[in-house]
């Protein structure tokens, strides 16, 4: 198992989410690598979500996965979740990715799959925090993968704008 530890920071700025497929098109508008992994969102409703690539664009010279590939993809799955929170709540806010670490367990060898869900409290408390103090954070447990192959545990900071 091979932990890494990153600070990665993306901004989601001006982003109105009112569907899978609209907030896939603004991530790719807004993150070229997203286009290029072609990441897209399968599933998307109210606290959980559920992302895929292709394996073609995102593989190594194993044939497999690439971690970094993985990795990405992971992020984008969390931050798109907590992006589309924020939409729906009708809040204007920076979204940044300000911690994450990455637990690879087995090679994924098909298309990447990444899932995760927040629970009503988790949703709740976000959005609350976020309207009484004007920043709020989310840690999410990403599953890359049905086993999974590898887990990210990711936390998202929103900031409200003024």
């Amino acid at each position: 198992m091979v932990n890494h530890y990153y600070t990665w920071s993306i901004v989601a700025r001006g982003i109105e989410v009112s569907s899978a497929i609209e907030l896939t098109r603004k991530i790719r508008d807004a993150i070229p690598l997203s286009a290029t992994m072609q990441f897209s969102i399968e599933h998307l409703q109210a606290g959980e979500i559920r992302v895929k690539a292709p394996l073609s664009p995102n593989i190594n010279i194993h044939g497999t996965g690439f971690a970094g590939s993985l990795y990405s993809i992971a992020v984008l799955t969390g931050w798109a979740l907590c992006t589309q929170l924020i939409d729906e709540a009708g809040i204007d806010a920076d979204l940044v990715v300000a911690r994450a670490e990455i637990s690879y367990r087995a090679p994924v060898n098909g298309d990447i799959e990444c899932s995760c869900s927040a629970s009503v409290e988790q949703r709740e408390l976000f959005l609350q925090t976020i309207h009484e103090r004007g920043k709020a954070k989310l840690s999410l447990d990403i599953a890359v993968g049905d086993l999974p192959q590898a887990s990210l545990l990711a936390t998202f900071v929103a900031i409200a704008r003024s």
